[in-house]
């Protein structure tokens, strides 16, 4: 989800098919290898965000030409207590936008859309290791949940890597790597499809397993895109050696969604039958838990 937009993903790209289980009766919950710690953990349980693990962003921030503010608010960043959602292990993380027109931000802008956002931007960050969230998303053209790590300082120099990216076709997830000479419209871009039986309204986990030459993206634990060093350092450096820390938002419309599917009205890349569907509380990115494992042998 890079601070300038990103072009559709490319056919030259490494399309994955494969199977991919749904999880919706049967939670799992990924485990660290012997060689493994456990860094990070968020079960969602609480009933509230945990503050002292993840911050959120605010009206200020827009990117991408979304549609979008967000906002800190129990309407956009809401919690499904354990053994309420069908399929969850633990409690639910619901990013969910909201239809409120007219909306303005303290720099003017007017968004007819407030959502949520969540970083662990100066609290949580790391160096290498494997990330994992279990996620489910709606079928709805024109939204834009990701899963993602930036590294912290000045986009793109310190490195972006894209988890999983939606945009509103459920029956695949992107990721993506941005750099120096690879941001924006970079060819270090794969679309994962599922196969039929299975899509995005389904519990899956998305996971990154990165070190010092190669970054690994699986969905489910199976591989499904692995970009090397030189591959990166083929368009620019490599800026994977530096902290990066862990984003989970939902956002709206905006130019990916529009590349995608060329809508352009009611709202760009956003159409009216998701509009409809926004209003009436039906839409949210659900988040069962997030992970973060760091190994010895990176």
């Amino acid at each position: 989800m890079m601070n300038v937009y990103k072009a559709l993903l490319t056919a030259t790209a490494c399309v994955i098919f494969a199977p991919a289980c749904a999880q919706n009766t049967a939670p799992q919950s990924v485990a660290a290898a012997p060689s493994e710690e456990l860094i990070f953990a968020d079960d969602f349980d609480g009933g509230s965000l945990d503050r002292s693990k993840w911050n959120v962003v605010g009206p200020t921030f827009w990117v991408n030409e979304e549609e979008q503010a967000y906002i800190d608010a129990p309407r956009t960043i809401a919690f499904a207590a354990a053994g309420s959602v069908d399929g969850a292990a633990d409690g639910v993380l619901r990013l969910q936008p909201r239809f409120e027109e007219g909306f303005e931000t303290p720099t003017g802008r007017k968004a007819d859309f407030v959502s949520g956002r969540i970083t662990t931007e100066e609290k949580f960050d790391f160096t290498y290791g494997r990330a994992v969230a279990r996620i489910r998303m709606p079928d709805a053209t024109g939204v834009w949940p990701a899963f993602w790590l930036l590294g912290n300082g000045q986009w793109p120099d310190t490195g972006e890597i894209d988890i999983m990216e939606y945009v509103g076709e459920a029956d695949w997830t992107g990721v993506a790597l941005h750099g120096p000479g690879y941001s924006g419209e970079t060819p270090l871009v794969n679309k994962y499809f599922f196969e039929p039986g299975t899509d995005v309204t389904d519990w899956h986990e998305y996971e990154v397993d990165w070190n010092a030459e190669r970054i690994l993206f699986k969905v489910d634990g199976r591989l499904t895109y692995r970009v090397t060093r030189p591959m990166v350092e083929n368009y620019g450096e490599w800026r994977f050696d530096t902290p990066k820390h862990i984003i989970l938002n939902f956002a709206v419309g905006g130019v990916y969604p529009f590349k995608t599917n060329g809508i352009s009205e009611p709202y760009k890349g956003l159409p009216a039958a998701t509009v409809e569907r926004i209003k009436a509380g039906e839409l949210a990115m659900e988040v069962d838990w997030v992970r973060v494992y760091r190994s010895d042998e990176r």
